[in-house]
């Protein structure tokens, strides 16, 4: 009779005809750990926090830098078509890429040359002149009265005079002498950092695109890729154009204040050029300073350059601003104002400058992606 051979647990290597070694046998399994433990459920809650915690710590700590990638790439997608224009034209990319960069150098060096110092010069004298400026003010009939029933100018006289107060005001705003040199030090480090990165990405615009479209599953990826590509079109397209209605803004600002002799003239095109740099909200904040600075002359100019004021934003908005914008964004006014307010809150005026492109980036998913699985759904 023929004996059963009796399976052991070890395994009976002389006899496995595939002569592969077993593992030796570690006990029988226990039971799947419960998901519906309170213990299980409490340890992946703090974990989870703790790790949220810790990259939004490391987030906000690095924060300055991500904004400075941000402006970066801002910039080289606004740089990107201008580049493209070269290209069509049979340069190679980097010549292309250098072409772009020696222009902007060169436009940028006039600005700073032709601006900069007289620009600094009347904002110090600005500076200096505010408590003169504000006693004008008072003299005024009209605003005198407001003055007396709502002590707004001695509000604004009391804290000018304690910040101008044996004329410390630029040090105490820094810090200090040691805090002015680490500002000037910490604008042209970041200065640098922004070129850098811009020549980085303009560079590399087509192969850095490239490479973060491979890592989109293969039947999504000429969707995604055609999307992206609109979205850095539409972003090129902003800031170039957003840059070209802010220089015009600034001359517009720099003739007004010439025709009326109003003081500062420089300093009041540099002002009306950041202040258009911002989409719709950033006039606001000009036509107030231009006013004032216009009323510190006369009232007569004051009110000529709010009507004046007024008058050009029309013009930009309607005219200037659709021509410029026809292929670049196509947002809604009220779109581009919250955009523009929560900008401003969040990161102040470059914060104001990025959130209008960010926006119709966020419009074009949603009327590409979002709608249609809304619609057949």
């Amino acid at each position: 009779m023929a004996l059963k051979k009796l399976k052991m647990p070890f395994g009976n290597r002389e006899s496995d005809s595939s002569h592969e070694a077993i593992p030796p046998f570690m006990g029988t399994p226990g039971a799947p750990v419960d998901r519906g433990h309170p213990f299980y459920f409490g340890f992946l809650a703090a974990s989870g926090a703790v790790i949220s915690i810790t990259v939004l710590k490391a987030f906000a700590s690095a924060s300055q830098v991500f904004v400075l990638i941000i402006i970066s790439l801002f910039l080289a997608a606004g740089l990107n078509p201008a580049v493209e224009f070269f290209r069509r034209r049979g340069l190679r990319r980097p010549w292309a890429v250098a072409t772009v960069v020696f222009i902007v150098l060169v436009a940028v060096g006039i600005f700073a040359a032709v601006i900069i110092p007289p620009a600094v010069t009347q904002v110090n004298n600005l500076v200096k002149n505010a408590p003169k400026i504000l006693q004008d003010l008072k003299s005024n009939t009209y605003i005198g009265n407001l003055n007396k029933h709502y002590g707004i100018i001695d509000s604004l006289q009391t804290k000018l005079n304690a910040s101008l107060h044996d004329g410390k005001y630029v040090i105490s705003a820094f810090g200090g002498v040691i805090g002015v040199g680490k500002a000037v030090l910490s604008g042209a480090i970041a200065a640098l950092t922004v070129l850098i990165l811009t020549l980085y990405f303009l560079a590399s615009f087509p192969t850095v695109t490239s490479v973060a479209y491979r890592f989109v599953p293969a039947s999504r990826r000429d969707r995604v890729s055609k999307i992206s590509d609109a979205i850095i079109l539409r972003i090129g397209g902003f800031v170039g154009g957003q840059a070209t209605v802010a220089f015009i803004a600034s001359m517009f600002g720099l003739i007004l204040a010439l025709s009326l002799g109003l003081p500062y003239p420089s300093a009041i095109a540099v002002l009306i050029f950041i202040c258009g740099a911002i989409p719709l909200i950033g006039h606001i904040l000009g036509i107030v300073l231009v006013t004032l600075i216009a009323l510190s002359k006369s009232p007569a100019d004051a009110i000529i350059t709010l009507l004046v004021y007024v008058v050009y934003i029309q013009i930009e908005n309607y005219l200037i601003m659709p021509r410029i914008m026809r292929k670049s964004l196509s947002i809604p006014g009220v779109v581009t104002i919250i955009a523009a307010l929560v900008g401003v809150s969040l990161l102040g005026i470059v914060g104001g400058i990025l959130a209008v492109p960010i926006a119709a980036a966020v419009l074009l998913i949603i009327d590409e992606v979002v709608f249609p699985k809304a619609d057949n759904s």
